[in-house]
């Protein structure tokens, strides 16, 4: 949450008095004076004070094994989404989903009610890695390894980045792959595969920046973030 929300839900101020305790240099984060207020923050990770009081966040972090035929979406007339798998009593009104997987995708998700975390999250700059398993009804080879890592270019020239494209078994019709991107184009990981010829007939994402899929979470089940987990994104609250 920024800070500067943080300090009106505690402290109930009002906007000339929020500036003012910045400017008299009253608000501290870690123990050092913050003078942004719109840094954000997370009372399990960070110790903010204001004039010697600690003040506290409620935020909530769910990882969420994603089954396949659910949409990534908050709310959907027809088809189930993955805040429906979310408990009633573990929802919040503004909980949502970090970039989506497609319908037919499965594996990690991260929901949260941190907006702001999940923005940083998503920005290029931020170089958040992500790595796939896929099945695909092709042989994938030497040649498509190096395609891979010297970045595919869909129809239209746009150009993807660099990729780790790692074969796990290669059949003559079929092939069981891990792939890790540093970015999140519509479709990517499927139009990479389409660009060189290959179909992916499944799909899973295993990890998502330091969080990783756990192997005894079955699909449709999640838990809150355990804190080192947590300790983890910290990095990515700016």
């Amino acid at each position: 949450m920024r800070l500067d929300k943080v300090i009106e839900n505690n402290l109930h101020t009002t906007r000339k008095a929020m500036k003012r305790l910045f400017l008299m240099k009253r608000v501290w984060v870690d123990g050092k004076i913050e003078q942004n207020p719109q840094r954000n923050v997370d009372s399990q990770l960070h110790k903010v004070l204001v004039d010697g009081k600690r003040l506290t966040t409620q935020h909530v972090y769910y990882l969420l094994n994603k089954p396949k035929g659910v949409v990534t979406a908050k709310q959907d007339r027809q088809i189930e989404t993955v805040v429906d798998l979310i408990a009633v009593k573990d929802r919040r009104t503004d909980l949502y989903p970090v970039g989506r997987l497609d319908r037919d995708t499965h594996g990690l998700l991260l929901l949260t009610d941190n907006g702001q975390l999940g923005y940083d999250l998503l920005q290029p700059g931020s170089k958040v890695e992500k790595t796939y398993r896929a099945e695909v009804n092709e042989s994938v080879g030497a040649d498509d390894i190096r395609a891979f890592s010297e970045g595919i270019i869909f129809h239209g020239g746009v150009r993807c980045q660099s990729a780790q494209l790692t074969v796990l078994t290669a059949e003559t019709s079929s092939s069981t792959v891990e792939l890790t991107i540093h970015e999140g184009k519509f479709h990517q990981v499927k139009k990479m595969f389409l660009a060189r010829g290959m179909k992916v007939t499944d799909l899973q994402r295993k990890t998502m920046g330091p969080l990783h899929l756990p192997e005894d979470l079955a699909p449709g089940e999640y838990r809150p973030l355990m804190f080192e987990e947590l300790t983890a994104l910290k990095k990515y609250f700016r």
